[in-house]
């Protein structure tokens, strides 16, 4: 709870400070905020105490490794984004708070321990993204993504909150511990409860962007300020699967049988929509956000299969994502092609060899190409379901092979040498975007032994 505040208080210090125009001190206060707010986390870790605590969240183990990758992603999203925030310095203060407040909202959907402080998480979290999406206003597609993101937010949240009140009905608490008890001790359960529990996988289903409802994903992507799609991409995403397995290992392994199979179906279509679509895609963004589908498609297994593996499988998984997802959006940042085209990045390797090497680790992690810490996180999913769904293991390994081919094209364009008298421009890094790339290639490269303790 403490780190919850800090984090909090930092981006109500940084809308003030934007008044003086100063950005760069705006950008020092919210990474005090997040660095101090990750230091309690870690004392918290090694000795359960804080000054602050609150019943409907809970600091434990279980999910404070989940809160310090979000505040870790968070912190390189802003310093990335920080050269694109300080181009309207009246509004610096505006776009790096916002962030720091979905961050608390993201802290609240990995500690929540009732659903009103779920729900109260989900909206923090959501309403600073809806603004930030449309912040480029001079930009249709940015407007439209607004647009897209909070209409099909909004109808994703009606839906969760009447699967709630269905589960209420049923069981008749909001607390978690509650709610299992009175599944684990019923021999026979309530229609109401069955009801409630497909709309709450259903809006989870959105939030995540799982086919078939992923029709928002790659408008909103594409149309989102790149550095914000990458917030989306990292921190959301990490928050809202976080919240999934919480939720259903807490509640509702009693009645596993019930939703695995629709859950099954989902993370089959769910990979296949992702990875065709990608293959013809010709904008950075969408390949990114229909790479991203198909992410959600293999997360889904640490979701179907509950052990005592399943939570560190998905924090291993979600920080390979994570870190190459960040990495290529600063990559995309750098390049600065306002059309989005993947051809931007031809010959990327001669004209920044730092640069250029970062996206093509990234790439090969996404891929899950070994030693590459996104092969460690797709073998510790896929080894821990392949016992119960074989065949769902099979099919997300060729899965698995279709994406290499469209990470490999690009990969090619990244390394295709210029023709000859074709300029190959050198490309300038900025130092803050610079060790944010050294940071995730860094992880990327030697996250497998993260990995391996796991």
């Amino acid at each position: 709870m403490d780190a919850l505040i800090v984090i909090f208080i930092s981006g109500l210090i940084s809308l003030f400070i934007a008044f003086a125009k100063k950005p760069a001190l705006v950008l020092l206060t919210a990474v005090t905020g997040l660095v101090v707010a990750g230091a309690l986390l870690c004392v918290q870790w090694c000795t359960p105490y804080t000054i602050v605590s609150y019943e409907g969240l809970a600091f434990d183990r279980s999910n404070i490794g989940f809160c310090l990758l979000a505040i870790g992603f968070a912190l390189l999203v802003i310093v990335s984004g920080y050269a694109y925030f300080k181009e309207e310095l009246e509004h610096t203060g505006d776009y790096i708070a916002l962030l720091l407040f979905s961050l608390t909202g993201a802290i609240c959907m990995l500690t929540f321990t009732d659903l009103f402080m779920f729900f109260l998480g989900l909206e923090i979290l959501s309403i600073p993204i809806y603004v930030m999406a449309g912040s480029k206003k001079k930009d249709v597609r940015s407007s439209e993504a607004a647009l897209k993101y909070f209409f099909t937010g909004a109808f994703a949240t009606g839906i969760l909150l009447f699967g709630i009140a269905w589960l209420y009905g049923a069981t008749g608490s909001f607390k978690l511990d509650e709610i299992a008890a009175v599944i684990q001790n019923e021999e026979t359960h309530s229609p109401l409860l069955y009801v409630g529990v497909l709309m709450i996988l259903s809006a989870f289903l959105f939030k995540v962007g799982a086919a078939p409802f992923h029709f928002w994903s790659p408008d909103v992507y594409d149309g989102s300020p790149t550095i914000v799609t990458g917030f989306m991409a990292a921190v959301v995403k990490l928050a809202a699967f976080g919240a999934f397995l919480h939720l259903f290992s807490t509640c509702f392994t009693g009645i596993h049988e019930f939703w695995a199979p629709a859950l099954m179906g989902m993370a089959i279509l769910t990979m296949f929509v992702g990875n065709l679509s990608a293959l013809r895609q010709t904008r950075f963004k969408r390949l990114l956000a229909y790479s991203s589908i198909t992410h959600v498609g293999y997360s889904l297994l640490t979701i179907l299969v509950q052990n005592e593996f399943t939570q560190n499988n998905l924090l291993v998984y979600l920080f390979s994502y994570g870190f190459s997802i960040i990495a290529l959006i600063t990559v995309a940042l750098i390049v600065n092609d306002q059309e989005d085209r993947m051809e931007a990045f031809k010959g990327l390797v001669y004209r920044n060899q730092f640069v250029g090497f970062a996206a093509i680790v990234a790439l090969l992690s996404l891929a899950g190409v070994p030693p590459l810490v996104g092969f460690f996180g797709k073998y510790l999913v896929f080894s821990n379901a392949i016992g119960q769904y074989p065949v769902l293991v099979g099919l997300a390994i060729l899965n698995s092979g279709i994406g290499i081919f469209y990470y490999l094209k690009l990969i090619i364009v990244i390394a295709q040498k210029p023709e000859a008298g074709e300029p190959a421009s050198r490309i300038a890094v900025p130092a803050l975007q610079w060790i944010v790339l050294a940071v995730c290639t860094l992880a990327i490269l030697l996250g497998g032994n993260v990995a391996l303790l796991a």
